[in-house]
């Protein structure tokens, strides 16, 4: 227990050394741009008054390191600052952003029950048709950015025409799951599945060959041997030992995922962080931009470091280390 703990420390203390740098690095992108923010904000033809007033209210006549003070100062008391429509970007950020989370993590989820199956079966039927079906299928979908098969999905499955009309092309009104379940469910569908799929061929080749690395041990030859069902030998230990490495390169997934569901959100018209980052790019706000730069990173530091805990429940030897 004193291991799980020291190691549950480690990764906690490493949590705020790590976001401290990715403040720095997204404060120093934004600052350091020659673009004025000022004259981005306000536009060509404002004033030298008004341009100056408006680095005076937003502390951009400050030296370097008092703005990045104050910057952190602010991010602690959940203020990044005002869009340049007078919004509050930690309003804006926090209406979008549980949506790209809902988006990610069912993308994710469907990803994992998919490589899960395919990958175990194809190690359990190797070298067999099963195993080249899943192969073959496991490539095309890597090789499928999901951009494009979202509009393939969106002309297949979406209702325009020529599709089948089954699910919304363009989500007009994004719906919670409490308000309507239907609707939510119909809406989040093709988006999830256009994120998860090629995710699920890169995890299911993972799965595939760490589930063959793990059947060829000797433990599993020795328990099959003492008259353990395979199926049991399997299901409690060869699964339980051959998810590490698909449990790394999940969460490497992860950061692929949100970066994903940025453009997805744009072609299925959701109104979510990847509508705020076109806005913000078109708008030339830099505040907005900044924001939600920094609350995705954050999100892709805190889900690597909760997938390096989830190590220890899946192999307990980690724990010595």
């Amino acid at each position: 227990m004193s291991n799980l703990l020291r190691l549950i420390g480690r990764r906690l203390m490493a949590l705020p050394v790590m976001i401290l740098g990715v403040t720095l690095l997204v404060f120093l992108v934004m600052s350091l741009s020659p673009a004025d923010p000022a004259r981005l904000a306000l536009g060509e033809s404002a004033s030298p008054e008004a341009l100056e007033a408006y680095r005076e209210r937003n502390g951009l006549d400050q030296p370097l390191l008092t703005r990045y003070l104050s910057f952190l100062v602010g991010m602690l008391r959940g203020d990044l600052g005002t869009t340049s429509g007078n919004a509050p970007v930690t309003e804006v950020v926090a209406a979008a952003f549980p949506i790209t989370l809902q988006l990610t993590f069912i993308g994710l989820a469907i990803a994992i029950v998919l490589s899960l199956v395919l990958g175990v079966l194809a190690a359990l039927y190797r070298d067999r048709f099963v195993d080249q079906a899943i192969r073959v299928a496991s490539i095309a979908a890597l090789a499928t950015p999901s951009f494009w098969l979202a509009i393939l999905l969106i002309q297949w499955l979406g209702t325009v025409p020529g599709g089948w009309g089954v699910f919304p092309a363009l989500i007009l009104q994004w719906v919670p799951f409490a308000q309507d379940p239907g609707q939510y469910t119909s809406n989040i569908v093709l988006p999830a599945l256009a994120l998860a799929v090629p995710v699920a061929g890169s995890l299911t080749r993972v799965v595939r060959t760490a589930m063959v690395e793990e059947l060829d041990r000797d433990y599993v030859r020795t328990a099959i041997g003492s008259g353990i069902p395979r199926r049991e030998v399997v299901a409690r230990n060869v699964l339980r030992n051959a998810l590490i490495t698909p449990l790394t390169v999940l969460g490497l997934r992860v950061g692929y995922l949100m970066g994903g569901a940025v453009i997805i959100e744009i072609i299925f018209n959701i109104r979510a962080m990847g509508q705020l980052i076109l806005d913000g790019v078109t708008r030339n706000d830099v505040f907005l931009v900044q924001g939600v730069t920094l609350v995705v990173a954050i999100a892709f530091i805190v889900v690597n470091i909760v997938v390096d805990l989830l190590y220890v429940l899946v192999n307990p030897r980690i724990r010595n280390i």
